[in-house]
């Protein structure tokens, strides 16, 4: 990332401590009339009193916002001509019927005037292929002359949108990547951007961190004799792929300041408004390989006031996204909302209806998913909700999907469940807007350079529009969280790129899943985190490669086989790519030797080499699978396969208790007991007040006793939804309370401190 992007993100992580967050959407896309975004209905101000019965229904059914959307080449016909009816039209509709407007941004569907003053700023493949646009994907950014055209126009659509009292703010990016909504089906394997200005850019990031092109050719291994010879890598080769490694480095950090430069653009000119992105796929779903130019959800996160995700848990088919995976999704999005002090994330999209992708259609969408799917993200501190969409997709590939109500304009269950939840929110906006997660003692960290082992070589299989990969590196970030849902245990992803020993200090367990590529300022971080005291557990060949791509000496690397007592004796894939560890400790609570814990690919045998260190596991052949040891004031668990990444394709009973006794092994508090699995308790704390959310994610009703700690505070438990108290008891340190649900019922509770 550039020094740029990292000053301005810490710049306004600093202003955003401060800020104070004054308005909850609780919104639904609508962008007047039946078009589906980013398309806009011609004559608009023709249609307002038929647009109003639109949004007086939506007010009446308890939503306080409509999310808007405006595209280039409609709103910018001719350069600083600008048609912004449809903007005005909609702006007063929601003034005099009393709601808020978020405005949705849509630069890739661009004028035809760009492309005619800028002939230069087409988009170009890795192979030279030149796109020209229709629809979209619009021109390159990189041009000068586009990127000043572009925040042009977002500051003129600011200097309009500040004049309404009904503006609230913006989604200044819908799922960044180099190129969207445009896919050049004639080319094999499309990566973007080649052009000139892009390459321009490119070697500019690379001065500014190498220095001098001596130290570039060091590198790369090449033997430039000017900067200008200087191109982004395009194959895949046996002898370095640390110009690749740059190369999609410096993709995540143009995204980021490309996000910052539309920031600027708009908070200049309405610095009062909120200012919001969110992805398609976040990062635990994604792959830097993606051809379209994948951002990082780090990154953009500190760009703007509030930097979230779409959540499709139906898309557009039979899909692995069960209840433990929206609940990761949620995480994930949450831990990098509420980083380094950030106010939260916002949910830029929540499916509406049924989906679908030409003859992929999703499994029905019911009033029970909005229900469940809403008030999971509400669980984890979003700070905004905007359902996609009012009406279903008129036209595309996505025609007749997503919406919350009928084509027809009948009104759905779905749209009135997801409305009364508006209503419950809109009434306790302080409340919400207030809360925030307890402080998590589990880390899971989250490292991106896993996917660049091999280069090129390791480019992951595409899934489909929402950025989903079937992948070793997905299954290994969701296999513990899968494992520890059902415990109720708050559970954060942390960055590998962006964590330090200050910010791991909270937690008490450290999990490294698939940790085979990592920056060697990580192992630094890691080795002052159990010096520390804390304790940390690591899946097979941890470090075996650096940031370039450079393999270590010794196995774990980067000196981590000091921190974890061991060293890799001997590698090998297991058969099928299956194996098992067969444990012989019983350092681990729970853990009784003897059983067997099933893991994926590898098989590193380790060698012992502290006193401290014993061998907890065997692998089949006898050989050393798994090594705890001692460091400094804290304590290690080295894994010799990958055990999460196995939980996650094939639970087992076994594995599921292991996961367990981490938490005890590492002195984890668990804060909730809830009557049965299939129950989930989450819970914010709001000033001195806390929000419970409880779910029956099972076929039966739920009955029992949910305790939930709450030392030496005494509450009054109130049914937020209902409006009534509700019993409480106190003993021991904890609040207990009985609870009675129906499958796919939510209970929220107020507790007001006392």
């Amino acid at each position: 990332m550039g020094s740029r992007v990292v000053w301005l993100g810490l710049a306004l992580a600093t202003a955003l401590a401060g800020q104070t967050r004054e308005f909850f959407p609780m919104s639904v896309w609508y962008g007047g009339g039946k078009a589906r975004a980013p398309m806009i209905e011609a004559g608009a101000r023709g249609k307002k009193e038929l647009w109003r019965n639109d949004v007086k229904q939506i007010k009446a059914l308890g939503f306080n916002a409509v999310r808007a959307c405006i595209d280039w080449a409609t709103g910018e016909p001719a350069e600083k001509n600008y048609n912004l009816e449809t903007l005005d039209v909609l702006l007063e509709l929601a003034e005099e019927e009393g709601l808020k407007l978020i405005l949705q941004v849509y630069m890739d569907s661009a004028p035809h005037w760009v492309g005619q003053k800028y002939p230069d700023s087409l988009f170009v493949s890795a192979g030279g292929e030149v796109i020209q646009p229709e629809s979209s994907p619009g021109y390159c950014r990189d041009h000068p002359g586009v990127r000043a055209a572009d925040n042009a126009f977002y500051s003129a659509l600011a200097a309009r949108a500040r004049k309404s009292p009904a503006f609230a703010g913006w989604d200044l990016w819908s799922e960044p990547h180099v190129i969207n909504w445009a896919n050049p089906t004639w080319i094999t394997r499309p990566e973007f951007c080649f052009c000139k200005h892009t390459k321009a850019r490119f070697r500019a990031w690379l001065k500014q961190k190498y220095a001098s092109l001596e130290k570039l050719n060091e590198a790369w291994y090449r033997r430039y004799s000017s900067w200008e010879q200087v191109e982004p890598g395009r194959l895949s080769t046996i002898l370095s792929y640390t110009d690749y490694i740059d190369w999609k480095a410096f993709i995540v950090s143009k995204l980021g300041e490309d996000l910052r430069d539309r920031y600027d653009a708009v908070k200049r000119v309405a610095p009062s408004a909120i200012v919001t992105s969110h992805a398609a796929g976040v990062g635990l779903f994604a792959s830097p390989h993606h051809w379209e130019g994948q951002s990082d959800d780090w990154t953009m996160a500190r760009q703007v006031d509030f930097y979230g995700t779409s959540f499709y848990p139906k898309h557009s088919a039979f899909v692995d996204r069960d209840v433990p995976w929206r609940a990761a999704l949620m995480d994930f999005t949450r831990s990098f909302g509420f980083d380094q002090g950030r106010a939260g994330f916002w949910v830029g999209e929540l499916q509406g209806g049924f989906g679908t992708i030409a003859l992929n259609v999703s499994p029905t969408v019911t009033p029970a998913d909005l229900r469940v799917w809403t008030w999971t993200a509400l669980s984890r501190g979003a700070k905004g909700i905007n359902y996609y969409a009012w009406y279903p997709m008129n036209s595309g590939y996505e025609s007749g999907g997503f919406g919350l109500n009928l084509l027809d304009g009948t009104i759905t269950g779905r749209a009135r469940e997801a409305g009364s939840i508006a209503r419950v929110v809109d009434r306790n906006q302080r409340l919400f807007l207030n809360a925030r997660p307890p402080k998590a003692e589990v880390a899971v960290v989250y490292n991106p350079l896993a996917h660049f082992v091999g280069g090129r070589q390791r480019v992951a299989v595409y899934g489909g529009p929402q950025g989903e990969v079937v992948s070793i590196e997905r299954d290994s970030w969701l296999g513990i969280h899968r494992a520890l849902f059902p415990l109720n245990v708050p559970l954060d992803y942390v960055h590998a790129d962006h964590m330090t020993a200050a910010s791991l200090r909270q937690y008490k367990l450290v999990y490294f899943p698939y940790p085979l590529m990592l920056p060697e300022s990580s192992a630094k971080v890691l080795r002052a985190y159990v010096e520390g005291g804390g304790a940390l557990v690591s899946e097979a060949r941890l470090g075996w490669n650096n940031e370039r791509g450079f393999a270590s000496a010794r196995i774990p690397g980067m000196g981590l086989w000091e921190v974890m007592g061991c060293r890799e004796s001997a590698v090998q894939t297991g058969e099928n790519g299956r194996t098992e560890l067969r444990w012989e400790s019983d350092q681990l609570p729970g853990l009784k030797p003897g059983e067997r814990l099933p893991a994926r690919w590898f098989e590193e045998s380790l060698e012992p080499l502290a006193p401290q260190a014993k061998v907890a596991a065997r692998f089949a052949d006898g050989s050393p699978a798994a090594v705890v040891s001692a460091f400094g004031h804290g304590k290690t668990l080295m894994l010799g396969s990958f055990v999460s990444a196995a939980y996650q394709t094939a639970p087992g009973e076994a594995s599921a208790r292991f996961f367990a006794a981490l938490l005890d092994w590492a002195g984890v508090t668990q804060p909730v007991k809830a009557p049965g699995r299939d129950v989930e308790v989450r819970y914010l704390e709001s000033e001195a007040d806390r929000l419970v959310f409880v779910f029956n994610h099972g076929k039966r009703q739920a009955a029992g006793e949910v305790a939930l700690q709450c030392g030496e505070s005494r509450y009054a438990a109130e049914d937020l939804a209902a409006g009534k108290p509700v019993e409480a008891r106190f003993a021991g340190g904890r609040i207990f309370f009985d609870v009675n649900l129906a499958p796919d019922a939510v209970l929220v509770l107020r507790l007001r401190r006392q």
